[in-house]
């Protein structure tokens, strides 16, 4: 099919154009990312999607930055829409790691919202890997609960915590000349962007470590 010059295409054509890179992509995902907003194709006189070449370009865009850059669709939205969003050194969006306002929590209501026991979340609290019970708890919870089903106890995950103390503590000291000169906003900031800086180092190290799994 073509219109005013331009060839389009049904979305089983697209899947099969997408699948050789992105094995997951089916039609359900490609139809669940129009809802969500991200693509917008045309639509027949009967109501069938047909794709473009610019809106096939886009979806691999999308699957690419979910996939390899973990991001969630809301950002990946916000990237659509301003493309030079691109050009910022970070991939990994500095906006997931400001730290928000955090609301205080019961640890029933830690445990309840996390997915996992009043026990579990003590064991996670000894290890060091909950130091308050707030929303980021929560965070840390659920992450935990997932981890689980690969047979991942909380006892495994200590090393995660001591690496993380010692991030911060090379953030701290890389943005310390510049706390005489910026605002605290200014600082958090930075110090946000530098987070994202080592948490794409983390990505890329076990990327190019993750081949030793296929052998």
């Amino acid at each position: 099919m073509t219109n005013e010059g331009v060839t389009l295409v049904p979305i089983g054509v697209v899947v099969g154009q997408l699948h050789g890179e992105f094995p997951d992509v089916s039609v359900s995902k490609i139809r669940y990312l129009e809802t969500q907003g991200l693509i917008q194709p045309q639509r027949t006189a009967r109501g069938s999607r047909r794709y473009s070449a610019q809106d096939i370009s886009t979806l691999r865009r999308i699957l690419h930055l979910q996939r390899d850059e973990f991001l969630p669709l809301s950002v990946i939205k916000e990237r659509l829409l301003t493309p030079d969003a691109d050009t910022e050194v970070t991939s990994i969006a500095t906006s997931r790691l400001r730290r928000s306002r955090q609301r205080s929590l019961s640890p029933s209501e830690v445990a309840h919202q996390s997915g996992i026991s009043e026990s579990t979340l003590e064991e996670l609290q000894s290890f060091g890997l909950v130091i308050g019970l707030d929303t980021s708890a929560v965070d840390v919870g659920r992450a935990v609960a997932r981890l689980r089903t690969y047979g991942i106890e909380p006892r495994h995950l200590r090393s995660f915590r001591v690496a993380a103390d010692r991030e911060i503590g090379l953030v701290g000291q890389a943005l310390a000349p510049l706390t005489g000169s910026l605002s605290s906003a200014e600082v958090r900031e930075e110090g946000a962007r530098l987070l994202a800086l080592l948490l794409d180092l983390h990505v890329a190290l076990l990327r190019q470590r993750s081949s030793t799994l296929e052998s």
